[in-house]
């Protein structure tokens, strides 16, 4: 059996997929283009490429690495092949919004944990989505400050330490996440607590997101934030 919600002192989240949708953000940013260029994209397959584009041996640090994926993809699409699209996919995550229950479940849980953000994303952008997100953490990781993204463990291990210099462990972390390939699995392989927020329920496929070589099941699974957020009210009373 799971540990109790209420006997966690922090909640580490993954922020882009988790709290910020990154597909809407992507996929709206290529319509405005192919819009532009007389053309209609469809939103999965466009999605799909990008999977395939993002997880490249050449990949840069997110999301600097969209210019890269966007002149990878933009032929698959009948997207116009320059640069300056790329730099516009790139400058779309300053914009991206956050799901529609994320501030106000991480408002609610930020009364009775530490929430710390571990994101793929470098900091200059992480910035913007925590604005997004009513700015909620306690700490936060990012590719700049781990130098590698998850799924590798160096990056949860840059966590443990930040927490052992608390005074407490990793047994006292519960991590929320939508990506079984970035988050749920690795958490399981380290011993973590996890909770699996399952953004594309009632939707085939993985989306943007690579898909895991094996499903792991999770010791909390909900469909949104605000399903987290609410365990956590009944847990406590």
């Amino acid at each position: 059996m799971p540990k109790s919600l209420q006997d966690f002192k922090y909640l580490t989240f993954d922020v882009v997929g988790t709290l910020i949708d990154f597909e809407g953000g992507l996929t709206e940013c290529l319509a405005g283009i192919a819009a532009e260029a007389g053309v209609v994209i469809d939103a999965e397959e466009a999605l799909s490429l990008y999977r395939t584009a993002r997880y490249s041996r050449d990949a840069d640090l997110f999301p600097d690495d969209l210019i890269r994926v966007y002149l990878a993809i933009a032929p698959n699409l009948g997207l116009p092949v320059e640069r300056k699209f790329g730099e516009r996919l790139r400058d779309s995550a300053k914009r991206w919004n956050a799901f529609d229950d994320s501030a106000e479940a991480l408002a609610r849980l930020g009364r009775d944990y530490r929430l710390v953000a571990m994101t793929n994303a470098r900091r200059w952008a992480f910035d913007y989505f925590a604005k997004e997100l009513g700015s909620p953490f306690y700490a936060a990781f990012t590719a700049d400050e781990t130098g590698t993204e998850k799924p590798d463990p160096i990056f949860f291990e840059k966590v443990f330490d930040f927490v052992a210099a608390e005074g407490n462990s990793k047994d006292e972390i519960l991590h929320v996440a939508q990506s079984q390939y970035h988050d749920i699995g690795i958490s399981r392989e380290l011993g973590m607590s996890n909770c699996w927020i399952e953004r594309r329920h009632g939707q085939k496929g993985y989306g943007g997101t690579i898909e895991p070589a094996k499903f792991t099941e999770p010791d909390y699974h909900f469909t949104s934030m605000k399903g987290l957020a609410n365990a956590v009210a009944a847990a406590r009373g």
